[in-house]
C-alpha cells in the first residue's frame, strides 16, 4: 500500500527549523567529528548517536529522528540493510549514506533502498549541512562523483525492447518524475509545472501507487527500470 504520510508531512526549511538528526557511524573518529557539526549548528538537534544499526534500532531514537547520517561500510548490519529496515519502520524518515569506497554498486543498491541522499566522507562540514538541509528539504543530495556513478549504474540497467515499454504514467506524471529524478524539491517542482503543492502530492501519490514503491528514490529507480524516464544527466 502507497504510504500517503511520506507526502503529507513534507516539510520546508527555515531559519527557525531544527531538523532532529541520528548518527550511524562506527569510526570513532567520523563519527564525532560529525557529532561536532551538527552541535554546532542551531538548526539541528542531534537526538542520538551510534556505532552500529544493532545498537540505534534498539534504542526510541529512529521513531524521533527525521534525518538519518549513516555510513554504507558497518559491522553486523550493513548500510543497506539498515536503510531497508528504516523504510519499512519509519516510512517518512530521511536516510543520507556516507562512504569512503564509492563502490557503484553499493550506491545504487541503498538509492534503490530508500537513501534519499549520498555524499562521499570527504564533503566538508559546509557542504554537509547543506545536503542534510537539502535533503529535508525534499532534495536528493549526492557529491558530484558519486552522481557520475549513479547515472552510470542506471545506464547499465538492462533496458526493456521497445515493444515492451511499459507506459503506467501519464504525461504529467512522467513529467514530475523526470523531475524527481533531477533531485527537485516538491516546492520547486510545484513552480515548475505550474501546479499547487498538494497538486503535485496528488500526482506524486499516483505515481507511487502505479509504480508500486513508497519512496522518491524507489519511484526514480522503477521509473528508469522501465524506461518511462530518462535517466539524469
Amino acid at each position: 500500500m502507497t504510504n500517503k504520510s511520506n507526502l503529507k508531512q513534507q516539510k520546508t526549511f527555515n531559519e527557525d527549523s531544527i531538523i532532529k538528526l541520528m548518527i550511524i557511524e562506527d569510526n570513532r573518529f567520523t563519527r564525532i567529528g560529525w557529532e561536532a557539526v551538527i552541535q554546532a549548528n542551531k538548526n539541528f538537534n542531534l537526538v542520538g548517536s551510534f556505532s552500529d544499526c544493532e545498537s540505534a534500532f534498539g534504542s526510541d531514537v529512529p521513531q524521533t529522528a527525521d534525518v538519518v547520517l549513516m555510513d554504507i561500510g558497518l559491522p553486523g548490519i550493513s548500510g543497506i540493510d539498515g536503510v531497508k529496515y528504516l523504510k519499512e519502520k519509519f516510512h517518512d524518515i530521511l536516510i543520507v549514506m556516507c562512504t569512503v569506497h564509492e563502490d557503484s554498486e553499493e550506491i545504487f543498491q541503498a538509492i534503490c533502498a530508500g537513501a534519499v541522499g549520498y555524499l562521499t566522507k570527504r564533503t566538508s562540514p559546509e557542504e554537509l549541512i547543506k545536503s542534510l538541509i537539502e535533503a529535508y528539504n525534499g532534495g536528493s543530495p549526492m557529491t558530484p562523483s558519486v552522481a557520475r556513478k549513479v547515472i552510470g549504474s542506471f545506464q547499465n540497467v538492462k533496458a526493456f525492447d521497445d515493444e515492451n515499454k511499459i507506459s503506467e504514467l501519464n504525461e504529467r506524471e512522467e513529467q514530475i518524475l523526470n523531475l524527481m529524478a533531477q533531485g527537485k524539491s516538491y516546492n520547486a517542482i510545484a513552480d515548475e509545472v505550474y501546479l499547487s503543492i498538494d497538486g503535485v502530492y496528488y500526482h506524486i501519490r499516483h505515481i507511487y501507487e502505479k509504480l508500486h514503491v513508497h519512496s522518491r528514490a524507489e519511484a526514480v529507480a522503477q521509473g528508469i527500470k522501465k524506461r518511462l524516464i530518462a535517466p539524469p544527466k
